[in-house]
């Protein structure tokens, strides 16, 4: 697997992701999902996204692994799907959630965490 579908796999990932994770908190907002829905059936939805998530975080990693043919370390796979849950959520939390603003601090932050991949990445 090539480095670029790695990423691209991760990234797909991280969608279903923070769709798992945050999405139902979207939803009720939005009214599709009320208070008395019950936690079961959210948890649920939750993890059925989840399952689309594993489908592939898993094989991004199997794949992407230096030990299998793949382009990346183990800390380098860590590293790249943190950067890529971040910015996932980032965008997310700003375009889905348009009362939440993105600040300096939480540019900084980014900027920390692009250091990291580059140190990441030194031999």
């Amino acid at each position: 697997m090539t480095a670029l579908q790695t990423i691209v796999m991760l990234l797909v990932s991280n969608v279903f992701m923070t769709l798992a994770w945050y999405g139902h908190v979207k939803l009720q907002q939005i009214g599709s999902i009320t208070d008395s829905t019950p936690l079961f059936f959210v948890i649920l939805f939750s993890w059925l996204l989840a399952l689309f998530e594993y489908s592939f975080q898993v094989p991004a990693n199997r794949y992407g692994f230096i030990g299998n043919g793949g382009a990346f370390t183990l800390m380098q796979l860590k590293i790249i799907q943190e950067v890529i849950s971040l910015v996932v959520f980032t965008l997310f939390t700003v375009i889905v959630f348009r009362g939440e603003a993105l600040h300096w601090n939480h540019v900084a932050a980014f900027l920390c965490l692009v250091a990291a991949v580059w140190l990441a990445f030194l031999k």
